[in-house]
């Protein structure tokens, strides 16, 4: 990939793999939450996946607002 973009097209870019990781957390969480009962391996997958999407959020907000996720200790 040869692309070059500038910084807006690239803030852009990053907002919309954000957007999607946030849409994708939430759909895995419903999902899990749907499974609990019926099907626990599932629900603990899903679980699981929402918990990935979790982390690319807080490595993406962290990209967009330094600081927002500071650890405490």
């Amino acid at each position: 990939m040869t692309d070059v973009v500038d910084s807006d097209e690239l803030l852009r870019r990053i907002r919309r793999g954000r957007a999607f990781a946030e849409q994708q957390r939430g759909a895995w969480r419903s999902r899990g939450a749907a499974l609990a009962a019926e099907d626990p391996d599932a629900a603990r997958d899903a679980a699981a996946r929402g918990l990935a999407y979790e982390v690319v959020l807080k490595v993406l907000d962290e990209i967009l607002t330094p600081g927002r996720h500071a650890e405490v200790g």
